[in-house]
């Protein structure tokens, strides 16, 4: 629960799913986008670039090799704050069965889903909008939302009964990418020049937050006018996600333009959250990413956020702030962050710039 969070929405929700299968030729003038905002075709040079993808299985390699991989993620996280990783160790057929097992729920009656609605107080749930703000322009997508970390809001109840397996396939696939998460935060301390653990230290070691957004697409007449996800950076520490391999549909902002990440099979994406970003005095900056919608497909894909402890203040890394390069940003908790958010809605990078330092 966040607190001073409202206990309801500002306006009744409308199932993106319901629109889907009666709207044919047009959406509702809540869901499109000013004209700077919507999805475009990309014309330049940059149309054919991916995201980095990166053989995780390097790291346990001779030195030579294990040097060159943490090269690899240090240039991705400068140049992109986006890489993808195969050979990571969580197994295929975990990941193949947590997304299949997440479209079957978004395909049970609606009746069944409603069980599960979520409020703002909490998010937990199932939702259809981000951002408390009366008449916001909406995103074309539905989600579900749950705590994985800390137990303490960890509530099985609240986690989807149905399809039967959902829940044994949920709590397995968590324990797999905490253990993939936690790999990954020893690379990027000592890419950083860190000790190994000083990132999972800040973080609050073992007690730690951790949740999943499971993102529903459904097919959109007008693609070219809404987007399934506005231009964001995520708040958290570090997301994985397991995109919809069949369906493209993130777009990452590198260069003033915006490119479609391919996805690599089985291959997770990963990318730096802004609490990353302040620890790390910016040197790795979490970046504006959104997602389009497709108009004769569905999309599904599930981000695992991987935060700190909400209660912990967070800044810069007192080993990286340095007489040229002073604190970037003030001490703030990720739950006095999330909450700033949450009543804002995805906008930009506008969040960041909010916890800068006075100078």
């Amino acid at each position: 629960m966040i607190k001073n969070s409202p206990l309801e929405w500002p306006e009744p929700i409308v199932r993106v799913q319901s629109l889907s299968k009666i709207c044919i030729d047009s959406i509702p003038k809540r869901f499109i986008k000013p004209l700077s905002d919507r999805a475009s075709i990309i014309t330049s040079s940059d149309y054919d670039a991916n995201v980095p993808i990166i053989d995780l299985g390097d790291l346990n390699g001779d030195p030579d090799t294990i040097a060159s991989t943490l090269g690899q993620i240090s240039e991705a996280c400068h140049e992109w704050g986006f890489f993808q990783v195969v050979n990571h160790g969580v197994n295929h057929d975990l990941m193949d069965m947590a997304r299949e097992t997440w479209r079957k729920f978004f395909h049970l009656p609606m009746e069944v889903k409603e069980q599960y609605a979520n409020s703002p107080n909490t998010y937990e749930g199932y939702g259809s909008r981000l951002g408390i703000k009366k008449g916001a322009i909406l995103d074309w997508s539905d989600y579900y939302y749950l705590h994985y970390l800390p137990l303490s809001l960890k509530d099985y109840n609240k986690w989807p009964h149905v399809p039967p397996s959902c829940r044994e396939v949920i709590d397995e696939y968590g324990r797999e990418l905490m253990k993939l998460c936690r790999k990954l935060m020893k690379v990027l301390s000592i890419n950083l020049g860190l000790e190994e653990e000083n990132l999972q230290k800040a973080f609050g070691g073992e007690d730690i937050g951790a949740c999943l957004r499971v993102n529903f697409y459904p097919k959109c007449p007008k693609p070219d006018l809404t987007l399934g996800l506005s231009s964001h950076s995520d708040p958290g520490g570090m997301t994985l996600l397991l995109p919809d391999e069949q369906v493209a549909g993130l777009q990452v902002r590198k260069n003033n333009n915006w490119i479609t990440v391919k996805p690599a099979p089985h291959a997770f994406i990963v990318n730096i959250g802004d609490q990353i970003q302040v620890l790390s005095n910016a040197i790795y900056k979490s970046v504006e990413h959104r997602v389009i919608v497709n108009s004769s497909k569905e999309r599904v894909s599930l981000a695992f956020f991987y935060n700190p402890k909400s209660d912990i203040p967070i800044e810069p890394a007192k080993e990286l702030v340095k007489p040229d390069r002073p604190a970037l940003y003030t001490a703030m908790t990720f739950d006095e962050y999330r909450l700033f958010i949450r009543m804002k809605g995805p906008c930009g990078k506008s969040h960041m710039e909010s916890l800068k330092s006075p100078t």
